[in-house]
């Protein structure tokens, strides 16, 4: 996938969850993407949009720290903004219901099967990926 533009957010999860392979990165997203949500709702309930650079910081902050020092990879987010935003959310409900490192581990195990991509589930809002697939549908 490296060599070709991604063209759909289909096509762009399973590449996220390689790029988000240790269980530490994913740890500072987590931090990270619940402080800049947080940060974000109080922008908006004290009307302060001041804090909308704070939060920006608290969210991408720890991501890109993680990228660099423990992935040691570049983030998604320089190539992919909007997609990267809304995967970072995917995982983070994905880790607050305790499913991330069971799609970490699909994934991972899709791709060392020389298969490159996952054939998707859609359940409850969410896009799930199963191996076995030689595709995206």
């Amino acid at each position: 996938m490296s060599t070709k533009d991604i063209q759909s957010f289909e096509e762009f999860w399973p590449f996220y969850v390689r790029e988000h392979s240790k269980k530490a990165t994913r740890v500072f997203h987590f931090v990270g993407t619940t402080a800049a949500g947080l940060t974000a709702l109080a922008a908006i309930a004290l009307r302060r949009p001041a804090l909308i650079p704070v939060a920006l910081v608290a969210g991408y902050g720890p991501a890109w720290v993680s990228h660099f020092f423990i992935e040691k990879n570049k983030p998604a987010s320089f190539k992919y903004p909007l997609w990267s935003f809304a995967a970072d959310w995917v995982m983070w409900s994905k880790m607050l219901e305790g499913t991330m490192d069971a799609e970490v581990e699909r994934v991972m195990a899709a791709n060392s099967n020389g298969q490159g991509h996952a054939e998707e589930e859609t359940t409850a809002g969410y896009t799930h990926y199963q191996a076995g697939t030689n595709g995206v549908n």
